[in-house]
């Protein structure tokens, strides 16, 4: 829905400063008026392609409400896992901080395995004693 909601909102951009009248002698915040109206044209554009992500989104949840349960649910699992395989924070020092606490670089089942590596490899990096 970006492409499509950034080329409407260029579209009423066009429409809507391209119909207006100017005056050439009297500037719009010290500038040409053409200037800002093509400022104000392309501004249209990007509030288009910054709404297209939300439209977007909020079509498919509501086209996929079946298929949203099923995520939703996977992904409360998913935190569970996540939260239940953490370090606990309080361990940390300057010099040994916790890695990805809240499993934020996990995008694939490879990063979690490797996140999971890390976790144990912190637990057992803390529970040494300091000489």
């Amino acid at each position: 829905m970006t492409i499509p909601l950034t080329f409407a909102g260029f579209a009423t951009g066009i429409l809507i400063f391209g119909e207006m009248e100017m005056d050439p002698t009297k500037p719009i915040f010290n500038l040409d008026p053409m200037v800002v109206y093509g400022a104000a044209t392309i501004g249209c554009a990007g509030f288009g392609y910054l709404m297209g992500p939300i439209a977007g989104s909020s079509c498919w949840r509501l086209t996929h409400r079946n298929a949203m349960k099923l995520i939703e649910a996977k992904d409360r699992e998913f935190h569970r896992h996540v939260v239940k395989n953490r370090v606990d924070p309080t361990s940390q020092s300057a010099t040994n901080p916790v890695p990805d606490f809240y499993g934020e670089k996990i995008g694939s089942l490879k990063d979690y395995r490797q996140w999971l590596r890390d976790q144990a490899r912190y637990k057992r990096k803390a529970a040494l004693p300091e000489d």
